[in-house]
């Protein structure tokens, strides 16, 4: 990767999810890939964007969780990758004496581990808007906001503060990258220069799945033809509703979703669907086990709500399923205007069943589709391009 023109290979990465969380997504792989490209990386765990749910159990383990690893600081979790669950008040951010409070307490471990490990002002890789007034606390180089999501949309998350907050990040921010053409819209509303680039895709991970192989029991047990939904089972970004409409139409296809349902979003129409016997619910399945279990399905599905949260999404899924050799049947989120390949799309019932036909039809993708249909969209490539345009302007 071309960074030579940096003084340093150090980051502070500020991410919006927990370092161990089952579902990993731009931070974990970003922060995993700089490390692997030779970056020192500390990630910053989530601040707690929603305050937590009283009656949650898992908002207070995690708690319990985040107090236990705060006090221990910093801890190393591979070669040249740290991980610090921040001691923050987890609401209210925009409140001028929680805000203070939060800025003492995080820039003096912050300043604690720059010295410690002699970080050399360190780039910021942002995934939240709640940093800016720390980096006055801070000697650091270019800062970077990597918007992949909007975050303001999401159920619990106080939309005019964290609206205000992020055109502050976005006025200071040296450079802006986004991952659909709605969100470069929005940045672009106070940045001059916003880069966008999809998500992507660790294809060679992914790629197992054109290899010959055995399936998992649990999925070898089920006809074909698999039709597969891999996911967190959310109901603000899954079309219960169309799955469940679809499974009872057509019982000829069995639909495997493999995931979990988020603590405090659990759509009747789920339980529903769970009685028929063509819809199978593997539960979480491991990161490394994905391809073994797309090896054995003929559609990968993108049911998504499309919502005020969602219509700005570029799904991961899309290029897994592809590097995987599936083909894709897709609700019309945005990012399906500018994206093709592989990919069929259906707004209700009947247009979604013509998707499935369709890719039925046209079969598994060959590893030579596979390979055409991703391209450039891989982990190493896109971060390649990121770092370039970092480092052009630094002279």
């Amino acid at each position: 990767m071309a960074t030579a023109e940096h003084p340093s290979k150090d980051c502070i990465l500020f991410a919006t999810a927990d370092w161990d969380t089952p579902y990993w997504t731009n931070k974990q792989h970003t922060a995993a890939h700089l490390a692997e490209a030779g970056w020192r990386v500390l990630y910053v765990e989530s601040i707690g964007l929603r305050p937590p749910k009283l009656g949650s159990g898992t908002d207070w383990g995690r708690i319990f969780r985040r107090l236990w690893r705060g006090l221990r600081g910093p801890r190393q979790v591979s070669k040249n990758l740290w991980v610090y669950s921040p001691l923050l008040v987890p609401f209210r951010h925009d409140h001028p004496w929680i805000r203070t409070l939060n800025r003492s307490l995080l820039s003096g471990v912050l300043r604690w581990f720059i010295r410690s490990r002699s970080f050399s002002r360190p780039m910021v890789w942002t995934y939240h808007p709640y940093i800016v007034d720390l980096l006055d606390d801070l000697d650091t180089g270019p800062l970077v906001y990597h918007c992949v999501d909007d975050l303001a949309a999401i159920p619990g998350i106080d939309a005019d503060a964290f609206n205000l907050e992020e055109e502050r990040l976005l006025k200071v921010a040296d450079h802006v990258f986004t991952t659909s053409p709605a969100l470069q819209a929005k940045c672009s509303l106070h940045h001059p220069q916003v880069v966008d680039l999809p998500n992507v895709v660790d294809a060679g991970h992914f790629g197992q799945a054109l290899e010959s192989g055995p399936l998992p029991g649990d999925l070898a047990a089920i006809p074909a033809p698999r039709l597969a939904y891999v996911g967190a089972l959310s109901d603000f970004k899954v079309d219960f509703a169309l799955l469940h409409a679809l499974a009872s139409q057509h019982p000829e296809w069995n639909f495997v979703l493999i995931g979990e349902e988020r603590e405090g979003q659990h759509d009747p129409t789920l339980a529903e669907m769970r009685k028929l016997p063509n819809v199978h619910t593997l539960g979480h399945k491991p990161y490394a086990a994905l391809p073994q279990y797309l090896r054995g399905m003929a559609v990968g599905l993108l049911p998504t709500r499309v919502n005020d949260y969602t219509r700005s999404m570029f799904p991961m899924k899309y290029f897994e399923y592809l590097a995987a050799g599936v083909p894709v049947a897709s609700t019309p989120l945005e990012f399906t205007r500018h994206h093709h390949v592989g990919l069929c799309i259906g707004h209700d019932v009947p247009s979604f069943s013509r998707a499935i036909h369709d890719q039925l039809r046209r079969g598994r993708l060959t590893p030579d589709e596979a390979a055409g249909f991703v391209g450039e969209n891989t982990w190493s490539r896109r971060l390649e391009k990121m770092l370039q345009i970092v480092n052009g302007s630094r002279g």
